[in-house]
This record gives structure tokens, sequence and C-alpha cells, in this order.
């Protein structure tokens, strides 16, 4: 009998979740993604260490001798998450989502630009960026500024997504995909209301992103969903049949040493029949089903600072290394 691993890559696109890149060696999924927080962790590792070496030295030399180590730091800082999916991309035959700095999430203006650079650092490497989804956060700013990059041909990935009204918006806005964060819901339901734990089944996480999938399904939105933030193999199970879905190394390792039998949860078959009302969504109508969602608002505020935080932390280790490599 085949594991789960290899059943639900019939019909889901396993992604990786993570900045470590031996991981995904080991898994063979078809595309990878990265934030912050996983970038932070790749770089502190002493296998990578080579890379961020680099990236150090090669921003020094663009720079020249007489730049300031903060100038130094900064545009290093600004190239890391690149390196990092450059090697990426060596390895798995799909796409790579690289971030866009968290600090810009309500900057309309500024995440155009950094998605623009992005993509500008992978094509001087020689990568088509059909290989490449710049990640941006689910705001209302990002969220435009995602549509005005796809109509260039830029591809997006809007993450820190919690609610059926970011959804929406992103799939009227043109959007490639979205990464619904299954664990992350989980997570406040429980600190919310006391409660312990969930059955996978009821999953305030699962059933966040099956809605979603249905809705998107019912009225033949393209833009793709892909589960993340997964807290357990059974979040994974009952999703089973997403378009993709975005797993940590340690739940692809548990997926693979699981034997049993894979039923698939998600079809677009069954979200054509199912009774669901459109709902179209502007700014006023999304800042106020946003507010009234006291988990989307309080999980995209809390996210963003998440990977802000990360961010300073990232900025910090990039400072003190290249202390180091130049004495």
């Amino acid at each position: 009998m085949a594991n789960l691993l290899e059943q639900l890559k019939e019909f889901t696109v396993v992604v990786a979740d993570t900045g470590d890149i031996q991981a995904i060696e080991t898994f063979k999924p078809r595309d990878a993604t990265t934030n912050p927080s996983l970038i932070t962790a790749a770089a502190q590792m002493p296998q990578y260490q080579g890379i961020v070496d680099d990236t150090l030295k090669s921003a020094r030399s663009s720079l020249g001798k007489d730049a300031t180590a903060a100038q130094v730091v900064s545009l290093a800082f600004d190239r890391l998450a690149v390196s990092f999916g450059l090697k990426i991309l060596e390895i798995i035959p799909g796409r790579v989502s690289t971030e866009v700095d968290a600090r810009l999430s309500f900057d309309t203006d500024a995440t155009i630009a950094k998605g623009r650079d992005l993509i500008a650092q992978y094509e001087e490497k020689g990568i088509n960026r059909e290989r490449i989804l710049i990640k941006i956060a689910a705001t209302w700013e990002g969220i435009q500024a995602a549509a005005v990059l796809e109509k260039e041909g830029i591809h997006t990935n809007l993450t820190l997504l919690f609610g059926i009204h970011q959804a929406i918006a992103c799939a009227e806005s043109g959007i490639t995909l979205i990464s619904p964060f299954v664990g992350r819901i989980l997570d406040w339901y429980k600190k919310d209301t006391g409660k312990e734990s969930y059955a996978p089944a009821e999953d305030p996480g699962v059933l966040s992103v099956t809605e979603i999938y249905n809705y998107y399904k019912k009225f033949g939105y393209k833009t793709e969903v892909m589960g993340a933030s997964f807290r357990n193999i059974g979040e994974i199970v009952e999703l089973a049949g997403s378009d993709l879905l975005t797993i940590a190394p340690s739940l692809l390792a548990e997926l693979q040493a699981t034997e049993g039998t894979l039923e698939r949860k998600l079809d677009p078959k069954n979200a054509a029949g199912l009774p669901i009302e459109k709902i179209s969504i502007d700014k006023a109508t999304f800042e106020r089903l946003h507010a009234e969602n006291r988990m989307a608002s309080d999980k995209l505020a809390e996210g963003i600072d998440g990977f802000t935080k990360a961010l300073v932390s990232l900025e910090e280790i990039l400072a003190a290394r290249l202390a180091s490599l130049e004495g």
C-alpha cells in the first residue's frame, strides 16, 4: 500500500514549506515556499553559511569599499531571499515563492516596486518569471499591488490569508495563488474558546479552506488555493484535493511514514452543486468584513508583526556576519 504522501501527490500539488534546501532534496516537492521566519532560521544553519557569506560579499562588491556596513547589510538583506530561491530552483521543477518585506504590507506602491525588483533579480540570473511567485500579505493594499503585478505578468501568492473576504478579493483581482493559514486559524480558536482540540473534520482552519476552495470552484475562479501552516497531518488529510498544500518537512516525513488509504475530500465536481451565494468585494466591504472577523483581524496583524520581527532579526544576523567577515 502506498504511503499518504504518495497518494496525496496524485491529486494535490505538494509544496515544501521551508528554507531548508536539504529537506527539499529529500521530499522532492514540485514547488517550494519561503517566508521571513524560514529564511531567518535557514540563515543561521551552518550548512547555509556559504549562501549568506556569498550574498554579503556580492553586496559589498556591488557597492564598493567606501559603502557603510549598514548599506551593505541593506542590499544583502534584499538579495538573500532570492539567493535561497535560486538554490531551491536548482532542485525543484516548479515555482518558488519569495516574500515582499512585511513592513510594506500597507503600502501599495512600495509593494509593487519591491515585487518588480525581486523579479528583476531572478531574471538577471536567467530565471523565467513563470517560476517565481511574489508573496504578499493579503491586506487590501497588498491585494491591489498584486493585481498590478499580475497585469505585468508577475505572478503572486497572497499570504497571511484568514478569511473568505480576503480570498474573494484576491480572486476578483486575478491573483495566481492564495495561501490560507490552516494552523494559525486553529490556534486562534483554541485560545479564544479554551477548547484544547478539534477533530480534523471540525478544525476551523480546515473548514475555512474548504469554504474558500468550494467558493472558487463554484464560480470558476482561476486563482489556486494552497492550504498552509499545518499543525498535524489530520488537517492535511481533510484537505486532500486542494489545488496545492504547502507542508513543513516534519509533516512531510510523517505523511511519508504513514500507510493507509487517502480519500480525496475536496473536488470541483462537489463544489458545483453547492448552494453558495456570490459576494462582490470592494474596499468598503472588505474593511467591514475584516473588522467583523476578529480571528482574521487578529491573525493578519499578528502575522505581519511576526514576519517583521523575523526580518529585524535577519538584519542583525547579517550585520554580525559582515562584521566577522570584514574583521
